[in-house]
C-alpha cells in the first residue's frame, strides 16, 4: 500500500484535529508556566504544581504537531503515534477536570474524536 492511498479525508481532518489540541495545548502550557493571570490560584493539580503542568503540556503540544506532520506523511508510524499522543492527551486533560472542567471536557472530546478515526484505519479503495 503506497504512501497516496494512506491518507484519506478523515486523515486530514484528524492530523488538523492533532494540529489544533497542539496549539492550544502549547498556549495553555506556556501561559501555566509564565504565572498568566488566567490560571486560578486556587486550583488543585494531581501532578504537582502549576509549572509541572505547564511544562507537561508544552511537552505533549509539540508532541502533538509531530503526530501531525507525521500522519500527513502518509505512513503508519504517523497513525499510532497519533492514537498515542491523543490518548495521552485525553489523560492529560481528565487530570485536568478539577481545575478547568469546561475546558478539560472539550479537549478530552477532541482528543477521542482523533483516536476514533485513526483508530479506523486507512480506507480501502475498490
Amino acid at each position: 500500500m503506497n504512501s497516496e492511498s494512506m491518507l484519506s479525508g478523515w486523515w486530514v481532518f484528524a492530523g488538523i484535529l492533532l494540529l489544533v489540541a497542539g496549539l492550544l495545548n502549547i498556549v495553555w502550557g506556556i501561559a501555566a508556566i509564565g504565572d498568566s493571570k488566567f490560571f486560578t490560584e486556587e486550583a488543585t493539580y494531581i501532578l504537582s504544581g502549576l509549572h509541572t503542568w505547564g511544562w507537561i503540556m508544552l511537552i505533549v503540544g509539540v508532541l502533538e504537531l509531530v503526530a501531525a506532520f507525521s500522519l500527513w506523511s502518509g505512513g503508519e508510524f504517523g497513525r499510532w503515534f497519533g492514537i498515542f499522543i491523543a490518548s495521552l492527551n485525553a489523560i492529560a486533560a481528565l487530570l485536568s477536570i478539577g481545575a478547568y472542567p469546561f475546558w478539560s471536557l472539550a479537549v478530552f472530546a477532541l482528543a477521542i474524536i482523533i483516536i476514533y478515526k485513526l483508530a479506523e484505519g486507512p480506507e480501502k479503495i475498490a
